[in-house]
């Protein structure tokens, strides 16, 4: 993965560090991060218009992780404010990825980096399926850079 800057990114959410979130080194704990991350695609899908009318779930579709991974670059403490920048990098048949970047919001230092993958999973038989036409056209809009990559 290539460096990534805050530029990079069109979508901005943010989170202050919680007590409960830093262990007894006095540092935000590193899985958390994943749950940082998680919080930033759900506001993603909300922006980008991918979030049912009825709320998560209502529609019947299904999404899972499959895939996350994480650089940590630096420690944050408890009651810093971290910006957590977010978007999808490219489109395939049943799935998608996004990639992150955590920086904190006072020093502009990168604490973290990373992305993860999503699949549009069928309910009935549980195997991946092709995405809507709405997923591509609604992120297309939102991020002009998106790869798409469609097997026909």
């Amino acid at each position: 993965m290539a460096e990534l800057k805050p530029e990079d990114f069109k979508h901005k959410t943010s989170v202050k560090v919680r007590f409960n979130e830093v262990d007894m080194l006095g540092v935000c704990n590193n899985a958390v991060y994943i749950n940082f991350f998680e919080e930033a695609r759900l506001e993603y899908i909300k922006e980008v218009g991918l979030m049912p009318a009825g709320g998560l779930f209502s529609d019947g579709k299904i999404f899972f992780m499959v895939r996350n991974e994480i650089n940590y670059r630096a420690h944050s403490r408890y009651d810093d404010e971290l910006y957590i920048y977010s978007r999808v990098s490219y489109i395939k048949n049943s799935s998608f990825g996004f990639d992150h970047l955590i920086v904190n919001a006072k020093t502009n230092q990168v604490i973290a980096d990373g992305g993860g993958v999503v699949v549009n999973i069928d309910p009935k038989n549980g195997k991946s399926t092709e995405l809507s036409d709405d997923v591509y056209k609604k992120i297309s809009e939102f991020e002009k850079n998106v790869k798409i990559i469609k097997n026909n």
